[in-house]
């Protein structure tokens, strides 16, 4: 019988491999492209509550990625309250999977994936529906993806104002750290989400609430802004989705169903479904419908995460492990 191991990468080892801005966006961008053109297979995420009175879930993420022969299964935690214990709110595990075979390729620590992959989507997203010329981000939300957004978004936009507040001032304050160590550059901590999102080119808000608020004000919102909203819970007005020219999602099925969502209540109500839809991300990626096309548009795109993402990522992962000598082989069987 063939002996079988499995390419293990611990959360040291993701470090190592220090996967750059441009590795990780071309690996979600090739997903996102597969996605377009038919070439994948993505099942709906599952959720797992395993405790009704404490808050928490854990999401069940499933897909193959045909170009890159590669099947995957990611499990992530989202529990907001684990800062109480010094861990992160977000940690999950990569499996990835031969096809062919079923055999499992590889483990890997994804909670950096996770962060990874949030922020290359919504940079991708801002990247098609936004104006070019953007210069003022406000960021609502300090939690590990949120460094990944501004980090890819400034990547692509080289922004002349950062904004960012979240709900704990020691959390926005050494998110701004963070931001103005790696970024070289001054970042604006707000006191609220008014002055954090008022006027702004593009508004991202990865809040982190136990139940929906609608926070975020419509009024709040510059024409021809773009918007991105992927709080679990919704954190905005139902009247946000009535003054968008463009409402993109990165998977409708997913997003249209499950209990989560910023735009939850949006989809239950009949105020977004497939009629004013106007496309999943990856099909302005792949080129079969438009992304922004004038700057007097106001747009949305609201992603809830996709396992296609984080196999291109874990495969890309893997590929440069594998080629400098990282990680750990375990015997499988």
């Amino acid at each position: 019988m063939a002996e079988l191991f499995i390419h293990y990468l611990n959360h040291d080892d993701v470090e190592v491999l220090a996967m750059s801005d441009e590795e990780i966006l071309a690996a979600v961008e090739s997903a996102l492209l597969a996605q377009g053109r038919g070439e994948a297979t993505l099942e709906p995420r599952v959720h797992l509550v395993p405790e009704k009175d404490y808050p928490g879930h854990f999401n069940v993420l499933r897909g193959y990625v045909r170009p890159l022969g590669v099947a995957g299964v990611k499990v992530v935690g989202d529990f907001y309250r684990n800062y109480e214990r010094g861990l992160p709110s977000e940690l999950a595990l990569l499996t990835l999977l031969d096809p062919m075979t079923g055999a499992p390729l590889a483990v890997i620590d994804a909670s950096d994936i996770t962060d990874m992959r949030t922020g290359t989507v919504t940079a991708i997203g801002a990247a098609h529906l936004a104006r070019r010329n953007s210069k003022v981000l406000g960021h609502i939300g300090a939690r590990g993806t949120s460094y990944w957004n501004v980090r890819l978004l400034d990547s692509l936009f080289d922004f002349e104002e950062i904004r960012v507040h979240s709900r704990r001032a020691e959390s926005r304050n050494a998110f701004a750290a963070r931001l103005e160590r790696d970024l070289r550059r001054p970042i604006t901590v707000t006191e609220d989400w008014e002055s954090c999102v008022r006027g702004a080119d593009i508004v991202v808000e990865a809040s982190r609430l136990q139940s929906p608020e609608p926070l975020l004000q419509t009024q709040w919102i510059a024409k021809g802004a773009c918007v991105i909203p992927y709080g679990t819970m919704s954190a905005v007005e139902l009247t946000l989705t009535d003054i968008m020219d463009k409402i993109v999602v990165d998977d409708w099925c997913q997003a249209s169903a499950g209990p989560f969502g910023s735009l939850r209540a949006h989809v239950d109500s009949g105020r977004l479904s497939q009629r004013n839809l106007h496309a999943e991300l990856c099909e302005i990626v792949a080129g079969a419908k438009p992304g922004r096309e004038s700057d007097a548009e106001t747009n949305l795109f609201w992603h809830r995460g996709l396992a296609l993402s984080d196999i291109a990522v874990g495969a890309a992962m893997l590929d440069k492990a594998r080629r400098n000598g990282i990680g750990q082989q375990l015997r499988y069987r």
